[in-house]
């Protein structure tokens, strides 16, 4: 099977604000018909390597390739942004309208009149917009504007498409039927996309890759898998969920079926941490299963522990019990479980996962 050809290609960028370096990013690369989202706390630096591979951030050094070739002329830069488009979080629209402003582009492109005005047509009803046609940019609301803002950068049709921050402050029904026709869209045209977000959930749904940054860096990236079940160190394991993360030490490791001591009581895992490893344990808390009388033994968890219930908060469709089981644990349950187990803040209950729940992070030394 072919490799897919790299699109973009980013080499040893440094971008400096004030004499302190806010992006330094070794590599980084885009490939045909990738979606690629970027996570991270505020301050990241994601929307910086966005302008960056848009070659409209001052970069102290670094190189940006296009399909291979250098990009550095003024022309060259040109030329790549005729071969892109951008989503911001503000749609930033023309005071004319919605028909002028899906075809705002595709003018500058230099495109004919009629080719316009048909291309205009079929993203505006893609994107449910075709009565809207002649309405003023004024008068939409703001999810309306969002699907303006998308339906002027896809009518472009680009070979890749950088989104930083699409959806926010949108109402969940409108965030997630812009999502679906935009991914829609991209699927069916085989566009390159990255998108910045910090809702992990459109993260999982619509990326083949997962980039985590932090302080201008790029700490982990891998499958949507990888990374919100295998996180390299606690602060990527922060940020994507695993809200129970102990300090344990490895005691024993017998064929890769490791017992790990915390705060007493030990925790079954795998992997290959040796006796004396000093680990964290992290689990994601849709992992930990929740009851109120002690499972059937041939339960397949390996770890099993009596706790209580000391908090309780909502999670939209789910509640998230925090549990003292002599280390602090977090679960998910459905509303309805909640309900039937008669759950509630003090109740008596057992908390259990499976051993390959359990992902093992080495400690580093203080």
């Amino acid at each position: 099977m072919t490799k897919p050809q790299n699109v973009l290609d980013l080499k040893e960028l440094r971008v400096d604000r004030g004499g302190v370096t806010v992006l330094d990013i070794p590599s980084f690369s885009l490939s045909e018909n990738e979606f690629v989202s970027l996570i991270g706390p505020n301050g990241a630096g994601k929307s910086t390597l966005l302008l960056s591979l848009m070659g409209l951030m001052k970069r102290q050094s670094g190189s940006v390739c296009y399909r291979g070739s250098t990009v550095a002329s003024s022309s060259q830069w040109l030329e790549l942004r005729r071969r892109t488009a951008m989503v911001l979080q503000d749609p930033l629209l023309f005071d004319s309208t919605v028909f002028d402003n899906v075809a705002s582009g595709l003018k500058l492109r230099g495109m004919g009149r009629g080719e316009i005005k048909k291309r205009v047509a079929s993203y505006l009803e893609r994107f449910n917009l075709g009565h809207m046609a002649e309405r003023s940019a004024r008068k939409l609301s703001g999810g309306e504007a969002r699907r303006v803002s998308l339906a002027r950068a896809f009518a472009v049709e680009p070979e890749v498409i950088f989104f930083d921050e699409p959806f926010a402050n949108l109402d969940p029904p409108t965030r997630q039927a812009l999502t679906e026709d935009m991914d829609r869209i991209i699927r069916d045209r085989g566009i390159a996309a990255i998108l910045v977000t910090h809702d992990q959930s459109e993260a999982l749904r619509m990326s083949q890759r997962i980039v985590v940054m932090n302080g201008g860096r790029i700490v982990q990236q891998g499958t949507p898998a990888a990374v919100m079940n295998h996180p390299v160190n606690e602060f990527v394991a922060n940020f994507v969920g695993m809200e129970t993360i102990l300090e344990g030490e490895v005691k024993s490791n017998h064929e890769q079926q490791i017992a790990v001591q915390v705060a007493g009581r030990e925790v079954d895992t795998v992997g290959d941490e040796q006796p004396g490893a000093q680990v964290y344990c992290c689990i994601r808390p849709e992992n930990v299963t929740v009851s109120v009388s002690h499972p059937n033994p041939k339960t397949s968890a390996r770890n099993l522990y009596p706790g209580r219930v000391i908090e309780v908060s909502s999670m939209g469709p789910f509640l998230k019990l925090r549990l003292d089981c002599g280390f602090m644990l977090t679960a998910y349950v459905t509303r309805e479980s909640f309900a039937t187990l008669e759950l509630c803040e003090g109740k008596e209950v057992y908390a259990s996962f499976k051993a390959t729940s359990v992902h093992l992070i080495r400690r580093r030394a203080a």
